[in-house]
């Protein structure tokens, strides 16, 4: 069985029992055994790293901060250097990271149950990571079929967030893992998120993401390619087959596919308009060249897929684009029901399985 060390630092300033009850639902719901370790040393976290899937939550303690960015020495039985993902409960900005390891940063303590996700992910279902560009954020996780005697269709992923750097592509985790055993090659991208380099750098990625899979080592088909976008992500997905990326399928996951409306709305606290730069009134073009309902027809056939529990903002948007893609002439599937924000990337939800058959409908195995 997976086993996951949760290390904690002594300076950390959070409840430990509220820590622990975070670990211990998680451990659970991934079906891996793991327990939390108290430190006060650099070398007592060394010690308790382990072999396998770790997570270290260093608090402000300088000493144990910087084990987060420099190399570690290989485990002297397995001879080889664990991957670590690094917890910081405060939103302190990304930090490069040895390679191998993983950031997560500004979500709360409730990161720590992504933290334990993504350790888990990554060590159950490894991923080849290829970068497509110099800039740290310029990267995909590609994962593939356990067992594939010929090119397989893939699918892009692209991770939501409202286009903030604090949520990344480890988010997608589970949904690239169940792609790759139900058949698919896997592309989880990562992109320069605007709140730190601005929406043109935003779009630019993902332009490249999406291209360089055509220029990846491995078995695709590249005549049957998808690309979905969970939330944020399901803007940029449809956004990037408007404006010609070579995709047969886009898929929208709970996508926000309305920017203008959503900036009136001023939904999540003015994402849009910190997004793009400015308000719709600010900044019309910009809004119309990315905004979904702006660019139909995009002549791709689409499925969009929507839980009933969400924000009924991106219910709304959801249901309103499929009628005005319907009526402008484009292939539309609408796959709506029951489920929260996250049941649309959830790998065990009857949502996802309904988009996973759709998918599977439409490019083949």
């Amino acid at each position: 069985m997976t086993s996951v060390v949760v290390v904690v630092g002594s300076e950390v300033v959070a409840d430990p029992i509220s820590l622990g009850e975070i670990a211990e639902r998680e451990f659970a719901a991934l079906g891996v055994s793991g327990w939390v370790v108290p430190v006060s040393t650099p070398d007592e976290a060394l010690k308790a790293i382990p072999a396998g899937a770790a997570v270290v939550v260093p608090g402000p303690d300088p000493e144990l901060r910087r084990l987060m960015t420099e190399p570690r020495p290989a485990n002297p039985v397995t001879e080889a250097v664990p991957g670590v993902v690094w917890l910081d409960i405060h939103r302190t900005g990304p930090v490069t990271v040895p390679h191998g390891d993983a950031h997560v940063y500004g979500r709360g303590i409730n990161g720590l149950s992504w933290a334990i996700r993504h350790a888990v992910h990554r060590l159950q279902h490894p991923a080849r990571r290829v970068p497509y560009g110099t800039h740290p954020d310029q990267w995909g996780d590609l994962r593939l079929p356990r067992e594939t005697d010929r090119p397989v269709p893939a699918v892009a992923v692209i991770h939501g967030g409202y286009w903030r750097s604090v949520w990344a592509a480890d988010l997608t985790d589970a949904l690239c893992a169940d792609l790759a055993d139900k058949g698919f090659a896997a592309w989880n991208i990562e992109y320069r998120r605007p709140d730190l380099h601005g929406w043109d750098a935003t779009t630019a990625d993902v332009a490249a993401a999406l291209a360089a899979m055509h220029e990846l080592d491995a078995p695709l088909d590249l005549g049957r390619v998808a690309v979905a976008g969970h939330s944020a992500g399901g803007q940029l997905a449809l956004r990037a087959a408007a404006d010609g990326a070579r995709v047969a399928l886009t898929v929208s996951l709970a996508g926000v596919l309305d920017l203008a409306e959503f900036d009136r709305r001023y939904v999540s606290s003015g994402a849009v308009a910190g997004a793009l730069g400015g308000s719709v009134d600010e900044l019309p073009e910009v809004y119309r060249r990315s905004s979904p309902l702006e660019r139909l027809p995009i002549g791709v056939p689409t499925v969009v897929v929507q839980g009933t529990h969400d924000d009924p903002d991106l219910i709304d948007a959801s249901r309103r684009y499929v009628r005005a893609a319907d009526a402008a002439g484009d292939d539309v599937t609408h796959l709506e029901a029951a489920g929260d924000h996250f049941a649309v990337i959830d790998p065990s939800s009857a949502l996802w399985e309904s988009t996973i058959a759709e998918i599977t409908r439409r490019l083949g195995q």
